[in-house]
């Protein structure tokens, strides 16, 4: 076992190769630039294919996405834009792919409830079932979660999806797509670049972390602020102030596509934990083994305290906040108007 002084492992060396390579144009990203002209052809080729599939899930559709390879922070947007609506009068319900559930994705379609395991509908089903109590379906096609979401509950009356940008057979009224601090790389598609397709293309809304950069584009843009919360809870329910695990020496975890990004919040807060631990993303935790003593606190991401509380429950799990500005809640509030009359009008024109 690594001393507690000594670094963590990285993530994925590859991932962090690729990152490095994403950042500008230089030769490796050239070098795999015409890799990345063929990935384009088969992307436009499968979207057109999706478009001509394309099916209605019969209430407004709301989707949050991103068009970059890696983690952008779109659970926690999921979670405002579910937070808000149920305080403006919606009901809402959550689809999701599921991804990394250990089971046959393409003939499994379910509900992910608060205690469901990662390993059976995906780690941020599986988060988003806990904390926003709102119905959550799961399916590779997104229609199909929809449609048996509203079987079960047909008082929802709006979904949002989370992820699912490219994911073009299930129509939808909203995009909202989701950058970090890192926005769209050097610009390629992949494997040159972080691109899943080509940028700018027209969204209700981009949303990035920090300072936007300048309009690309006419999508409108807004700058979204990300903060851990004061609270830190436990899988027993118990909660603390995290100014308590200040000055403490403490552990902290984290398996999601930016972990450094967790343990520079954490220091934000005034924590510098005395040993990190930085796995992959979706990482399942059933091998994870402690650096330091059990008796130290051990801080976790939210997400990751779904599969991690399974075998240490003591672990503290920080949720993540985010502020957008209030000109981005009046577009969703009017966006979510106009569909709405629309499916109205179709249904009574049928």
């Amino acid at each position: 076992m690594p001393s507690p002084s000594s670094p963590s492992p990285p993530a994925s060396s590859s991932q962090h190769g690729l990152r490095a390579i994403w950042r500008q144009r230089g030769a490796s990203a050239w070098l795999l630039w015409p890799v990345s002209q063929l990935y384009g052809a088969l992307q436009s080729w499968n979207a057109q294919r999706m478009r001509r599939q394309q099916q209605s899930a019969g209430v407004p559709v709301i989707v949050v996405g991103n068009v970059i390879a890696g983690g952008a922070g779109k659970t926690p947007v999921t979670q405002a834009v579910v937070a808000y609506l149920k305080a403006h009068d919606w009901q809402p319900g959550i689809i999701s792919r599921g991804y990394g559930r250990k089971v046959q994705e393409e003939l499994d379609c379910r509900e992910a409830l608060p205690d469901s395991l990662a390993s059976e509908v995906g780690d941020e089903p599986a988060l988003l079932a806990r904390s926003t109590g709102v119905p959550v379906f799961v399916a590779s096609k997104r229609i199909e979660a929809a449609r048996a979401l509203r079987q079960k509950y047909p008082q929802v009356n709006v979904i949002v999806s989370d992820d699912g940008l490219q994911h073009l057979a299930l129509a939808r009224d909203v995009e909202l797509c989701v950058f970090n601090d890192e926005g769209v790389g050097n610009g390629f598609l992949l494997p040159a670049g972080p691109l899943r397709e080509p940028w700018p293309r027209p969204v209700t809304a981009a949303l990035y972390a920090g300072q936007p950069p300048q309009p690309q584009g006419s999508s409108p843009v807004f700058a979204l602020q990300r903060s851990l919360a004061d609270m830190a809870l436990n899988g027993h329910g118990q909660s603390i102030q995290l100014s308590e695990l200040a000055g403490q020496q403490a552990e902290a975890v984290a398996a999601v596509a930016r972990p450094e990004s967790f343990f520079s919040m954490l220091a934000d807060k005034g924590l510098a934990p005395a040993a990190t631990q930085a796995l992959p993303d979706h990482y399942d935790f059933e091998s994870f083994s402690r650096k330091l003593d059990k008796r130290f606190p051990l801080i976790c991401t939210e997400k990751d305290a779904v599969k991690l509380w399974r075998n240490h429950p003591d672990a503290w799990a920080v949720p993540l906040q985010l502020q957008l500005p209030q000109a981005f809640w009046d577009l969703l509030d009017a966006e979510l108007a106009a569909a709405s009359a629309h499916i109205h009008h179709q249904g009574d024109a049928a």
